[in-house]
This record gives C-alpha cells, structure tokens and sequence, in this order.
C-alpha cells in the first residue's frame, strides 16, 4: 500500500516546494506537477518526496483527520 501525505507548499523555487504539514516541514519535488499552476498556500498530496497531486484545503484536512482517527486507534490497541 502507497501513502500520500497532504501538506501546505510555504515556498516555491523552481520546481522543489517546501511544504508544511501539522508543525513539520518537508522538501518536495514538484516536477511531477509541471502542468499545474501552484501558488503558496496550496495543498498538494506528497509521496517519497514528491508532489503528486494538487487537492483542496477541505480534502486536505479530511484526510488528516481520517489519519488522526488511524493513530488513536494504534495507540488504543497497542
């Protein structure tokens, strides 16, 4: 199974974003993307450091929901 991480892009130079999610910050790859228009504050889907999709704030926070809910769970079970 593949997992992609959404996050924030807080900068862009060229074609590598830095992009934030839920306090931590990551580099990415966003050549992938060459085809989409991408500003600072949008949300995009990375995977083993690269950006894959772009998606919506409201996509966004419901997947990190859903992976919030996956955790609680590990934890409640372990």
């Amino acid at each position: 199974m593949c997992l992609a991480i959404p996050m924030q892009i807080i900068h862009i130079d060229g074609f590598n974003a830095r992009c934030a999610a839920k306090g931590v910050e990551r580099d990415a790859s966003l050549f992938l993307l060459q085809g989409e228009t991408l500003e600072l504050g949008d949300y995009i889907l990375i995977h083993v450091g690269y950006a894959i999709q772009k998606i919506s704030e409201e996509e966004a926070n419901s997947t990190w929901e859903l992976l919030d809910q996956m955790l609680e769970e590990d934890v409640v079970n372990a």
